[in-house]
């Protein structure tokens, strides 16, 4: 029942109270301004929690890549090791096992080094020398531009 009384008391309340005149344009201006300080503060304030999450990943990173080249070169040892001993229970010898796992890595290593001379041959072919001198003359004009810029008085 009182709440019958209310709405009767609201409804007849049709005009707006006077000391709510309505905003001109500076209190929209400074609304808008109060508005954009908050959003890019808002915004400033997860740029700080993403960074600090990144510099946590790139720690975290780090220590997973640390653990992984260790265990990488266990199980390569392992490996090599059980290579080691099958070859010796194949051929009756220690001697010889070694003498065939030395051949077997050696031949890996010329592997990998012929790979690694592929991949800069690859590099050093025209487009990518074109582009790389493309890249080059364009960082250097852009420093060129920014060192003028300095220079002039403003």
């Amino acid at each position: 029942m009182h709440d019958s009384v209310r709405d009767n008391e609201a409804a007849g309340q049709t005009e707006p109270p006077s000391e709510q005149a309505p905003g001109g344009l500076f209190d929209d201006v400074t609304q808008l301004a109060r508005a954009m300080r908050q959003l890019f503060g808002a915004q400033m304030q997860l740029l700080a929690a993403e960074l600090g999450l990144a510099r946590s990943a790139v720690s975290w990173l780090l220590a997973a890549g640390l653990i992984a080249t260790v265990a990488g070169v266990g199980l390569g040892l392992t490996v090599l090791g059980l290579v080691g001993l099958v070859l010796a229970k194949w051929f009756g010898s220690w001697i010889a096992a070694f003498a065939v796992l030395a051949v077997l890595e050696a031949l890996a290593l010329a592997g990998a080094i012929l790979l690694f001379r592929r991949c800069m041959h690859w590099m050093s072919l025209p487009g990518s020398r074109q582009e790389w001198r493309a890249i080059m003359r364009d960082t250097l004009q852009k420093a060129e531009q920014d060192v003028e810029a300095d220079k002039r008085p403003d």
